[in-house]
Protein backbone atom coordinates (compact mmCIF):
# COMPACT_ATOMS: atom_id res chain seq x y z
CA UNK A 1 0.00 0.00 0.00
CA UNK A 2 3.06 2.59 0.33
CA UNK A 3 2.21 3.11 4.06
CA UNK A 4 3.01 1.69 7.47
CA UNK A 5 -0.38 1.06 9.97
CA UNK A 6 0.75 2.74 12.52
CA UNK A 7 1.58 6.03 11.05
CA UNK A 8 -0.75 7.15 8.49
CA UNK A 9 -3.51 9.32 9.46
CA UNK A 10 -6.91 8.17 8.07
CA UNK A 11 -9.97 9.84 7.19
CA UNK A 12 -12.47 7.73 4.69
CA UNK A 13 -16.35 8.38 3.02
CA UNK A 14 -19.10 5.71 1.92
CA UNK A 15 -21.51 5.87 0.38
CA UNK A 16 -20.88 9.13 -1.36
CA UNK A 17 -23.34 9.76 -4.07
CA UNK A 18 -20.08 11.11 -6.75
CA UNK A 19 -19.16 9.26 -10.06
CA UNK A 20 -16.68 6.90 -9.46
CA UNK A 21 -14.45 7.82 -12.41
CA UNK A 22 -14.27 11.19 -11.71
CA UNK A 23 -13.25 10.33 -8.26
CA UNK A 24 -10.46 7.85 -9.40
CA UNK A 25 -8.85 10.59 -11.89
CA UNK A 26 -8.68 13.43 -9.40
CA UNK A 27 -7.64 10.83 -6.57
CA UNK A 28 -4.50 9.93 -9.41
CA UNK A 29 -3.84 14.18 -9.33
CA UNK A 30 -3.32 14.13 -5.50
CA UNK A 31 -1.39 11.70 -4.66
CA UNK A 32 1.76 12.33 -3.30
CA UNK A 33 1.51 15.60 -2.91
CA UNK A 34 1.87 17.55 0.09
CA UNK A 35 -1.42 18.28 2.33
CA UNK A 36 -0.59 22.27 1.45
CA UNK A 37 -0.31 21.78 -2.17
CA UNK A 38 -3.24 19.41 -1.95
CA UNK A 39 -5.30 21.80 -0.67
CA UNK A 40 -4.75 24.63 -3.14
CA UNK A 41 -4.95 22.52 -5.91
CA UNK A 42 -8.14 21.27 -5.35
CA UNK A 43 -9.11 25.04 -4.39
CA UNK A 44 -8.11 25.76 -7.89
CA UNK A 45 -10.00 23.16 -9.41
CA UNK A 46 -13.29 24.15 -8.13
CA UNK A 47 -12.41 28.16 -9.36
CA UNK A 48 -11.37 26.13 -12.72
CA UNK A 49 -8.21 27.54 -12.29
CA UNK A 50 -6.27 24.01 -12.95
CA UNK A 51 -7.87 21.09 -14.43
CA UNK A 52 -7.86 17.46 -13.67
CA UNK A 53 -6.12 15.37 -15.80
CA UNK A 54 -8.03 12.06 -17.27
CA UNK A 55 -5.85 9.91 -17.98
CA UNK A 56 -7.81 6.43 -17.70
CA UNK A 57 -11.54 6.94 -18.29
CA UNK A 58 -10.85 9.88 -20.88
CA UNK A 59 -13.23 8.41 -23.78
CA UNK A 60 -15.58 11.58 -24.77
CA UNK A 61 -13.45 13.82 -22.87
CA UNK A 62 -12.53 17.20 -24.77
CA UNK A 63 -8.99 18.59 -24.74
CA UNK A 64 -8.20 21.58 -22.30
CA UNK A 65 -4.94 23.69 -22.09
CA UNK A 66 -4.88 23.10 -18.32
CA UNK A 67 -3.76 19.55 -19.44
CA UNK A 68 -0.64 20.41 -20.28
CA UNK A 69 1.61 20.62 -17.27
CA UNK A 70 0.64 16.82 -16.00
CA UNK A 71 1.82 15.63 -19.97
CA UNK A 72 -1.23 15.08 -21.00
CA UNK A 73 -4.13 17.19 -23.17
CA UNK A 74 -7.60 15.95 -21.85
CA UNK A 75 -8.82 17.09 -18.45
CA UNK A 76 -12.10 18.45 -17.12
CA UNK A 77 -13.19 19.80 -13.80
CA UNK A 78 -15.20 17.71 -11.54
CA UNK A 79 -16.46 19.96 -9.16
CA UNK A 80 -18.63 17.52 -7.01
CA UNK A 81 -15.37 14.94 -6.65
CA UNK A 82 -13.13 18.08 -5.54
CA UNK A 83 -15.64 19.29 -2.75
CA UNK A 84 -16.18 15.60 -1.72
CA UNK A 85 -11.91 15.51 -1.53
CA UNK A 86 -11.33 18.75 0.01
CA UNK A 87 -13.97 17.56 2.92
CA UNK A 88 -11.96 14.45 3.15
CA UNK A 89 -9.00 15.82 3.19
CA UNK A 90 -10.20 18.41 5.99
CA UNK A 91 -11.81 15.39 8.14
CA UNK A 92 -7.96 13.72 8.28
CA UNK A 93 -6.49 16.94 9.21
CA UNK A 94 -8.98 17.22 11.73
CA UNK A 95 -7.83 13.63 13.28
CA UNK A 96 -3.79 14.39 12.46
CA UNK A 97 -4.48 17.34 14.96
CA UNK A 98 -5.78 15.24 16.90
CA UNK A 99 -3.58 12.97 17.41
CA UNK A 100 -0.82 15.59 17.59
CA UNK A 101 0.83 15.04 14.25
CA UNK A 102 1.80 18.32 12.34
CA UNK A 103 -0.07 18.77 9.33
CA UNK A 104 3.15 20.46 7.41
CA UNK A 105 4.89 17.12 7.85
CA UNK A 106 2.07 15.39 6.21
CA UNK A 107 0.96 13.92 2.27
CA UNK A 108 -1.05 12.24 0.77
CA UNK A 109 0.20 8.71 0.63
CA UNK A 110 -3.40 7.07 -0.59
CA UNK A 111 -6.13 7.82 -2.05
CA UNK A 112 -8.41 4.88 -3.45
CA UNK A 113 -11.92 5.17 -4.92
CA UNK A 114 -14.13 2.20 -4.87
CA UNK A 115 -17.78 1.18 -6.14
CA UNK A 116 -20.35 1.25 -3.08
CA UNK A 117 -23.47 -0.94 -3.40
CA UNK A 118 -25.52 -0.24 -6.52
CA UNK A 119 -29.20 1.22 -5.11
CA UNK A 120 -32.00 0.52 -7.03
CA UNK A 121 -35.30 2.57 -7.07
CA UNK A 122 -38.08 2.23 -9.31
CA UNK A 123 -39.43 5.15 -11.71
CA UNK A 124 -43.07 4.81 -13.01
CA UNK A 125 -43.61 4.69 -17.12
CA UNK A 126 -45.99 5.42 -18.99
CA UNK A 127 -49.06 2.19 -19.99
CA UNK A 128 -48.31 0.59 -16.54
CA UNK A 129 -44.60 -0.47 -16.70
CA UNK A 130 -42.21 0.53 -14.33
CA UNK A 131 -38.37 0.79 -14.95
CA UNK A 132 -35.59 0.48 -12.79
CA UNK A 133 -33.67 3.60 -11.31
CA UNK A 134 -30.27 3.05 -10.31
CA UNK A 135 -27.40 5.04 -8.05
CA UNK A 136 -23.56 4.22 -8.19
CA UNK A 137 -22.05 5.72 -5.31
CA UNK A 138 -18.78 5.26 -4.40
CA UNK A 139 -16.60 4.79 -1.00
CA UNK A 140 -13.30 6.79 -0.76
CA UNK A 141 -10.74 6.88 1.61
CA UNK A 142 -7.34 8.63 2.40
CA UNK A 143 -4.63 8.15 4.20
CA UNK A 144 -1.89 11.16 5.18
CA UNK A 145 1.69 9.80 5.84
CA UNK A 146 4.75 11.74 6.85
CA UNK A 147 6.59 13.53 4.34
CA UNK A 148 9.88 11.54 4.99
Amino acid sequence: MGYKRAEGVKAQLRHARVKLKHLVEAAGALRGLSVNRAQAYLADVLARRRCVPFRRFKGGVGRCRQAKQFRTVQGRWPMKAARCLRGLLRSALANAEHLGRDPDELKVGLVQANAAPIVTRNTFRAHGRINPYRTHPSHIQLVLTSLV
